[in-house]
């Protein structure tokens, strides 16, 4: 048993410390932070594949007759509506319309989803989803703990995926040609039931990187060997990849990351969310009167910015309408990076909707420097 979310550790923790990797916490998870270079991993994903531990990410499992019902009232989604074998992007709100988390549901059987967390949000999540779901005939269950991820992200996730030995699909009589089919064919955001040394194992194309790829659900004892297996079976192909690349790949593709683009004091629409909220799906969620009211007129909203040079904005720094001293603030960077790929600075903040026009100049504070950028589109990359 745990005595503290401080002491949480990966099933693959040994694996990780054998391949030279540096660990950081994260949310009470010691995970790799990187293995050697930020850059070589950032741009192995992009060029080939790498390999990521998700094994902190929280899962909870719905199950039972009215398990889509409970969600469309727990999630501003409309989860009813997703075919066996999909998945689904989704916000967990509060009352007052805030972000509690985002989260990616599964339907993994006619009654049976599962609810994909992240791992700083696993007790509010968890505890919110099971609350919600009382009153509907249907059972929430944490699994957390039962289950490992790893996900390998890169165009040549799929050969790799192919090429590995021990994969199959579940049921009698299914061989590799199966599994081959099934995972070629596989569309974004779909998953189906595989084996793996003949355990279960859940094959998503699903990522957070921008790039095609997967990420595969199996039980924790399984973990090291579908590791190895995979890194054995790419070779020079497949590079082993920490937190600090996934951060600078998640940027660049433009995807939001809790606790700093998303957060209770957001509404949906500020962070350019706001198709993802069901406001037609029939019957009552929670948040949907916030939501219907919406925020203030003059509530900040979300933006890309580029600039030149190599002077990185960062989270926290300050934007302002113009360089001098008598410059109004307009905003404030949530996550910045020098883009691996782009070359040049990236950032993505809340500004004034004033500002929020692409093309608009801008000047973020950077340690008592005003640097311009420029308001651009999102995401800042897209993969060919």
């Amino acid at each position: 048993m745990e005595n503290s979310v401080t002491e949480r550790r990966s099933p693959l923790e040994a694996v990780h410390r054998q391949a030279g990797a540096s660990f950081t916490d994260f949310a009470g998870w010691q995970m790799p932070v990187r293995y050697s270079s930020d850059l070589a991993e950032h741009h192995a994903v992009r060029t080939s594949s790498g390999l990521f531990d998700l094994s902190h990410m929280a899962e909870i499992v719905f199950v039972g007759p009215e398990a889509a019902a409970a969600l469309d009232y727990a999630l501003a989604g409309k989860l009813s509506a997703i075919e066996i074998g999909q998945a689904k992007y989704s916000l967990l709100l509060d009352e007052q319309g805030g972000i509690i988390d985002d989260l990616v549901v599964y339907r993994t059987g006619e009654d049976r989803y599962m609810v994909v967390a992240n791992a700083g949000n696993r007790e509010p999540a968890a505890k919110a989803l099971i609350e919600r779901a009382q009153g509907f005939d249907v059972f929430v269950s944490d699994e957390s703990d039962d289950i490992a991820l790893i996900a390998i992200q890169g165009p040549d996730a799929l050969s790799v995926l192919l090429e590995t030995p021990g994969f199959g699909v579940e049921g009698p009589g299914n061989d590799d040609e199966d599994f081959d089919r099934s995972a070629t064919e596989l569309k974004y955001y779909r998953a189906f039931p595989a084996t793996f040394e003949t355990k279960p194992v859940l094959v998503a194309r699903t990522g957070y990187t921008g790039e095609d790829g997967f990420e595969l659900y199996v039980a924790p004892d399984l973990a090291p060997t579908l590791w190895q297996a995979l890194v054995e079976t790419g070779g020079s192909r497949v590079t082993l990849c920490g937190l600090a690349s996934r951060d600078t790949l998640r940027l660049e593709a433009g995807m939001p990351l809790y606790g700093h683009e998303l957060g209770l004091d957001t509404f949906p629409v500020q962070a350019g969310l706001g198709r993802v909220v069901a406001l037609a799906k029939e019957g009552d969620f929670v948040g949907r009167a916030a939501i219907e009211r919406g925020p203030e007129a003059d509530a900040p909203v979300l933006v890309g910015l580029a600039s030149e040079g190599r002077r990185a904005p960062r989270a926290d720094y300050e934007i302002y309408d113009g360089p001098g001293d008598d410059a109004g603030r307009v905003g404030v960077v949530t996550s910045g990076a020098l883009s691996p790929t782009l070359g040049h600075p990236i950032a993505m903040a809340y500004v004034s909707p004033a500002v929020q026009a692409v093309g608009t100049p801008l000047y973020v504070d950077v340690r008592g420097t005003r640097i311009e950028a420029s308001v651009v589109a999102l995401p800042f990359y897209k993969r060919a």
